[in-house]
């Protein structure tokens, strides 16, 4: 039998662990060994909360003391349609969100209804007590979807759970549930600079570098790509084609960049400008070199599927360059960019834009060409020496062999 003191040491280690940002799933377990350790006899419980992310809505937690291995954590998607919905409305947490309620409790195994299908499971599998909880927020707490926390706590102890142990869990389970919104905050955090800022830049958001003008001088593979013929397609295109057609292309470039070692820093309409870094030069290069491959496969798979749709299709321009910029932040003392600037993220741009004067998807600079081996560097032939706006000297540019930019088994060996 618990006593106050155990539930008391129990809060206080909730209140440290959430200070040091255990995880979620750790959380969970930890919290219910401890609460068993001192005659709390929780069989199975599970915690979850939404977020604020682009791809699904929140994150479930699940522990079971029974032996069985479950998967500790997942991420679930929209709950808004479909089966998805018709479960969600059918469930206790549901209940409690419309009716304004905060607990719900069934004494399963003692004549009480299993008036949801999760209840029922519970009882199925020889629980007797069975709790829910929903804890809100306020409206300055909430984000996106994310305004509560929602757990539920069950035994097969024969009495179920006593006063004592409700008490215990009414005592306890706030303090768990404001651990949980501390690891799911840091976790939004990290996942919004990822997707606006990129990897790279996040981490170092994340890391404390936001003061303006705080900068690293950095030598790095510049990409800028951009759609061919956009301008014409949105002037022609139904208005409700442009954002999926921009999304399906995005998604092409982004995914190959980030497959290849990249990281994107801008998107600016249809354009998106990265970097890729390396200690050693060459193999920066050959990482973009192996995006650009990725990204030409991703494309005709893109395009093959569009045209089966009869939607409109394009490709993309891509000038790469290797040059010193500087990597940080760059604005007002309030609205900052996390980007890199100088010369030379100008100069690949020119060379992208160039794609479209030498009818060539791909473009390099002369310093890209010579910062790859010697083996690679005879796969690359000279368009012509150009004087690109902005830019103040000429330079020559260089594509590659027509032919391997059509025969994936040569451009995979590069």
């Amino acid at each position: 039998m618990h006593q106050p003191q155990d539930i008391d040491r129990i809060a206080d280690w909730v209140i440290r662990r959430g200070l040091e940002g255990i995880s979620e799933p750790d959380l969970l377990r930890e919290f219910c060994l401890k609460c068993r350790m001192v005659g709390l006899d929780i069989t199975r419980a599970l915690a979850f909360i939404d977020t604020l992310h682009p791809v699904y809505e929140g994150r479930i937690f699940r522990w079971r003391g029974d032996g069985t291995e479950e998967e500790p954590v997942r991420e679930y998607g929209p709950s808004g349609e479909g089966a998805a919905a018709e479960s969600w409305q059918r469930s206790p947490f549901f209940h409690l969100l419309q009716t304004g309620g905060e607990e719900l409790r069934r004494r399963i195994g003692f004549g009480e209804p299993a008036d949801f299908a999760i209840i029922q499971d519970m009882k199925d599998a020889g629980h007797t007590d069975y709790v829910v909880f929903v804890h809100r927020f306020a409206r300055s707490g909430v984000i996106g979807e994310m305004d509560c926390v929602s757990s539920a706590w069950s035994t097969r102890c024969a009495q179920g759970f006593s006063d004592a142990d409700l008490a215990a869990l009414r005592r306890l389970v706030p303090a768990l549930a404001l651990a949980i919104k501390s690891a799911a905050l840091s976790q939004i955090a990290r996942t919004l600079v990822e997707v606006y800022l990129g990897r790279d830049a996040g981490a170092r958001v994340l890391d404390g570098r936001i003061q303006r003008g705080v900068a690293d001088r950095i030598e790095s593979v510049l990409w800028f790509s951009d759609l061919r013929g956009f301008t014409a397609i949105t002037d022609t295109a139904p208005p409700d084609e442009i954002i999926p057609l921009l999304n399906d292309y995005a998604d092409a470039v982004i995914t190959a960049i980030r497959d290849a070692g990249g990281d994107v820093l801008k998107l600016i309409g249809d354009g998106t400008l990265a970097i890729f870094r390396d200690d050693d030069p060459a193999v920066a290069c050959a990482k973009a070199l192996k995006a650009e491959f990725l990204m030409r496969r991703n494309v005709r798979e893109l395009n093959a599927r569009r045209a089966m749709e009869a939607r409109p299709t394009t490709t993309v321009y891509l000038g790469l360059h290797i040059g010193e910029v500087f990597f940080g932040n760059v604005g007002s003392t309030d609205r900052l960019d996390f980007t890199v600037v100088g010369p030379a993220v100008n100069e690949t741009s020119r060379i992208a834009s160039m794609c479209r004067s030498v009818d060539r998807p791909l473009l390099v600079s002369s310093a890209f060409a010579a910062a790859l081996p010697p083996e690679k560097r005879t796969k690359l032939v000279s368009v012509g020496r150009f004087a690109l706006r902005g830019v103040g000297r000429a330079q020559d540019l260089f594509t590659l062999d027509p032919a391997l930019l059509s025969d994936d088994a040569a451009r995979q060996t590069m």
